[in-house]
């Protein structure tokens, strides 16, 4: 059993699981997006806050009776500047994770941890059209920021710094304007040796009700080079912005279905964003 367990431990380790634990080398989580993701909000100073839970128990690699669960709480600050370039506002933000993670192998616990993950900073481009928004950007993980320590699975850090960039874009599909299509797609570059560089494909198809925004919305991953991880999901999602207040939140739920090489599980996040 010490022999399968240690085994294990080494399985868990190279799947990197901090952080909502489905994500391979990556650091970014999908999910966390949805409904109208690839649209930015006017000039102005934003806070994001988001939690989210992760929890699987689905796993061909590991034995029976494993599981994991990770809880994150994450802090983002956003700054949508007057300036513009290439015709598109510039946009600043910053991301600090705080994540609690839970791993189970063989019905025996072999870590729970509650830290800091990598903080994250990136610069951001976006276009608004009368019927189409676009978003562009690149981004940096700070590994020197994060919970890390090799010998502990449920680490929230990673041990290594990653790159990162996004493209996204949304349309209305019909006239009223009320109905949307919205993809925001992020690849991202491990910078270690040995690590899967990943693309993450976010996607939400939504009806607006006034201000309540109701849809479906899910996430598709591909591991790129050598690496054959794949992650499917699929949910729903509402969102609600309150123009008197300056405040909007967001709840979903994520069910994933035939993944490859990884953890299989459900995720459910809610989010609350206030404009100052």
């Amino acid at each position: 059993m010490k022999k399968v367990l240690n085994k294990s431990a080494l399985i868990l380790a190279a799947l990197s699981l901090p952080f909502a634990v489905h994500a391979s080398d990556s650091q970014y989580v999908p999910g966390l997006e949805g409904i109208k993701a690839s649209v930015a909000p006017p000039p102005g100073v934003y806070y994001r806050g988001y939690i989210a839970n992760y929890s699987a128990d689905k796993n061909e690699a590991l034995p029976d009776d494993s599981k994991v669960s990770a809880t994150a709480l994450v802090n983002r600050a956003i700054w949508v500047t007057p300036q513009k370039f290439l015709g598109g506002d510039v946009i600043l933000d910053a991301i600090v994770p705080l994540v609690n993670t839970d791993i189970d192998v063989g019905g025996q616990n072999i870590g729970e941890r509650t830290g800091l993950a990598s903080s994250y900073a990136s610069g951001l481009l976006a276009w608004h059209g009368d019927r189409w928004d676009t978003i562009a950007g690149v981004g940096y993980y700070f590994n020197e920021t994060g919970d890390y320590d090799e010998n502990r699975a449920a680490s929230a850090g990673r041990g290594y710094d990653s790159l990162s960039f996004t493209l996204g874009g949304n349309v209305k599909l019909n006239k009223a304007g009320d109905i949307d299509l919205s993809a925001l797609g992020t690849y991202e570059v491990p910078k270690a040796d040995g690590l899967d560089e990943e693309l993450m494909v976010e996607w939400g198809l939504s009806k607006s009700y006034g201000l309540l925004d109701v849809g479906l919305v899910g996430y598709n991953t591909f591991e790129t080079g050598d690496g054959d991880e794949k992650r499917n999901a699929l949910g729903l999602s509402m969102a609600y912005f309150s123009p008197p207040l300056l405040l909007g939140g967001d709840v979903a739920i994520y069910k994933e279905y035939s993944n490859e090489n990884t953890f299989e599980g459900n995720l459910i996040r809610a989010s609350l964003t206030k404009a100052f």
